[in-house]
C-alpha cells in the first residue's frame, strides 16, 4: 500500500488546492482553498468560465457600481467551491478577504454573502468552511457565526493560545501551519530540522495532546507542509490539508506510516489548562516572536493575493 494510503488508515486527507483537476486525481475528503490558490487556479484556461461567469453575476446583482468588483471576488471563491464540492463527499472551505481580518462586523457580513451564495447555488452551509485569519477579532467572529451553525476554519495559526481562544468559542476547525514555522526557524536558527524535530511538528502535537486532554471538540489540521516527512510525523491528527505535489509523492511511495499522534494517549498526558482572554491573548502572541511575525505576514500575503485579483478582473471590466 502507498504512504498515502496508510496514512488515510487513522487521518482524514484534505487536498490543498484551488485546482479542481488536482483534486480529482486524488479524491480527499475534503478540500481547502485560499487567495493564492485561487489566484493560482484563476490564471489557468480551464477556469475561464468560472471567471466569467463570476464578472457577469457582479454586474448584474452588485448593489451599486462601487460594489461590482467586491462581489465579483466574493462570487469567484463560491464559484470555485462550488465546483470543488461537485468532486469531494465533503466540505471546502473558503476564506474570508484577509482585509477583515482585524474586523469582526466585516467578517460575519461576508460570512453571510459565502452562504447565500453558496446556498443559492444550491450547497447546503454544512459543507461549507468559513476560513477566518486566527487574531482575536476572527476568533470573535467565529464566536458569532458558529452560534449561527455556520462553521469555520480558524487559519494562519502558529501558538497554542491561539488554539486555545478558538477552542473557547467552539469553533469547527483549526489548521495550524506548520511548514510557515519550519520556515521561520530555520531562518531564524540557521539550521535544517529533520521531521521529529520540526517545530512545526511539535507546535501542532503540543495543540494535539492540549485538546485531546481537555477534551474539546475543535477539530485539528495541520496545514502549510514544506516534505512528506511533516506530514507523516502527524499521522493520526484529526485531519491534514496536503497540496497535490506531496499528495503524488505520498501516492508513489509505499511503506509503513505508524500512527504518532493519539488521543487515547493525550487525555492522560499532565497538562496545565491555559486560561485564554483578550488579554491573555495578546499577551502570549506578543510573547511568542514566531507566531507575531508570521501571522502578520500571512494576513498581509493573503492580502496581497486578493488585490492581485482584483487588479486581474479591473482590467477585464
Amino acid at each position: 500500500m502507498s504512504k498515502l494510503d496508510m496514512l488515510q488508515k487513522n487521518t482524514v486527507i484534505v487536498a490543498d488546492t484551488g485546482e479542481i483537476n488536482e483534486i480529482k486525481k486524488y479524491k480527499p475528503t475534503d478540500a481547502t482553498t485560499n487567495p493564492s490558490l485561487i489566484v493560482a487556479a484563476s490564471s489557468l484556461p480551464e477556469y475561464k468560465h468560472l471567471i466569467e461567469e463570476a464578472i457577469e453575476f457582479g454586474k448584474k446583482n452588485a448593489s451599486s457600481s462601487d460594489k461590482v468588483l467586491d462581489l465579483i471576488i466574493t462570487k469567484i471563491f463560491v464559484n470555485f467551491g462550488v465546483e470543488i464540492l461537485k468532486i469531494v463527499p465533503g466540505r471546502v472551505s473558503t476564506e474570508v478577504d484577509a482585509r477583515l481580518s482585524f474586523d469582526v462586523e466585516g467578517s460575519i457580513k461576508k460570512a453571510h454573502e459565502y452562504i447565500k451564495l453558496y446556498e443559492d447555488a444550491g450547497i447546503d452551509k454544512k459543507r461549507i468552511l468559513i476560513k477566518l485569519a486566527s487574531t482575536w477579532e476572527g476568533v470573535q467572529a467565529a464566536k458569532v457565526l458558529e452560534s449561527e451553525g455556520i462553521h469555520c476554519n480558524m487559519t494562519l495559526m502558529f501558538s497554542l493560545a491561539q488554539a486555545v481562544a478558538c477552542a473557547d468559542v467552539n469553533a469547527t476547525l483549526i489548521s495550524p501551519f506548520v511548514g510557515r514555522i519550519l520556515d521561520w526557524y530555520k531562518k531564524a536558527e540557521g539550521k535544517d530540522f529533520g521531521p521529529s524535530e520540526d517545530p512545526g511538528v511539535k507546535s501542532v502535537t503540543q495543540i494535539f495532546n492540549y485538546y485531546k486532554k481537555f477534551g474539546h471538540k475543535t477539530q485539528i489540521m495541520g496545514a502549510s507542509f514544506r516534505n512528506s516527512g511533516e506530514i507523516l510525523e502527524l499521522c493520526g491528527c484529526d485531519l491534514l490539508t496536503i497540496a497535490p505535489k506531496l499528495l503524488k509523492e505520498l501516492s508513489e511511495t509505499d511503506g509503513d506510516v505508524p500512527q504518532k499522534l493519539d488521543a487515547e494517549k493525550s487525555s492522560s498526558m499532565n497538562l496545565d489548562r491555559l486560561e485564554i482572554d483578550e488579554k491573555a491573548f495578546r499577551w502570549h502572541l506578543n510573547e511568542d516572536a514566531m507566531a507575531t511575525e508570521k501571522l502578520s505576514e500571512g494576513i498581509r500575503k493573503f492580502a496581497e493575493a486578493t488585490v492581485g485579483l482584483e487588479e486581474h478582473i479591473a482590467k477585464m471590466l
